[in-house]
């Protein structure tokens, strides 16, 4: 198969699958539909047309008919005159006359016949048209009801376009949601261990490093002066300080009936 004969298969197969979707019953029944009406409508024009030459040729038969009748009448009137001659003329006018009308009484017979036809023609299209505007309704009927029956059978399996959409925005919306839900348990988890440092403080780390434990120096060398300060202030008599600086327990008087007591 040449490169052409594929080209040309490949565009005949596409056009196809788009007039396949944009193909709808519907229209289809209607523009048909339609078509029936106009070529009924014709054929009842043609129907007009012959019976409305049939009268013309009636009235014509009938004229003739009477002129027939009127020289036939003038040829006895001119024999009964003795003028043979105007009774020639009358009836070879009478022959000619009786020509036309053999002529126009064949084409009547000729019309009738069309038009008997035609009437035959138009009932039978009538009837038909009838015939397929019911079923043009009850297909059109059951095809609007499989329609939405399959829509609504899509609705419910998804598996519509539009419920598919649906279902990825609802897939993408709940991975981000759980995407979020990881990330902040993440960031709880390391501000928790101080794994992650404060990102608002500025400077170097060491620095602030170095920072923390002159502070942390600097408090633990003042509550040490605290205590011993208190510890100085607060001292009671049963206290004596040690060499070290340590407030120890003054041994206990000893009671009086082991001699300990003043005398």
């Amino acid at each position: 198969m040449g490169l052409m004969r594929r080209f040309l298969l490949i565009v005949k197969s596409k056009i196809n699958a788009l007039l396949g979707q944009a193909e709808n019953p519907n229209e289809q029944l209607e523009y048909s539909y339609e078509k029936q009406l106009e070529l009924l409508q014709q054929v009842r024009r043609g129907v007009v047309d012959v019976t409305t030459s049939k009268k013309r040729l009636e009235a014509q038969v009938t004229k003739l008919q009477a002129s027939l009748t009127d020289l036939d009448a003038k040829a006895r009137a001119a024999m009964q005159a003795g003028r043979e001659d105007l009774a020639r003329i009358a009836l070879e006018r009478k022959q000619g006359v009786q020509t036309q009308l053999t002529g126009l009484t064949a084409q009547q017979q000729q019309l009738e016949a069309e038009q008997q036809k035609l009437v035959g023609a138009e009932q039978k299209l009538a009837a038909k048209v009838e015939a397929f505007r019911t079923q043009k309704e009850t297909i059109k009927a059951q095809y609007t009801a499989a329609e939405a029956q399959v829509k609504i059978n899509e609705a419910f399996s998804g598996v519509s376009e539009e419920m598919a959409d649906v279902g990825l925005a609802l897939q993408r919306a709940e991975d981000k949601t759980e995407q979020m839900k990881a990330r902040a348990g993440a960031l709880d988890e390391l501000l928790e261990s101080g794994a992650l440092d404060d990102l608002t403080q500025t400077g170097d780390v060491l620095d602030r490093e170095l920072a923390k434990v002159t502070q942390q120096g600097s408090v633990d060398a003042e509550l040490d002066a605290l205590k011993k300060e208190l510890g100085q202030a607060t001292a009671t008599p049963g206290l004596e300080q040690t060499s070290t600086g340590e407030v120890a327990p003054t041994p206990p008087t000893p009671p009086a009936e082991y001699g300990g007591g003043p005398s």
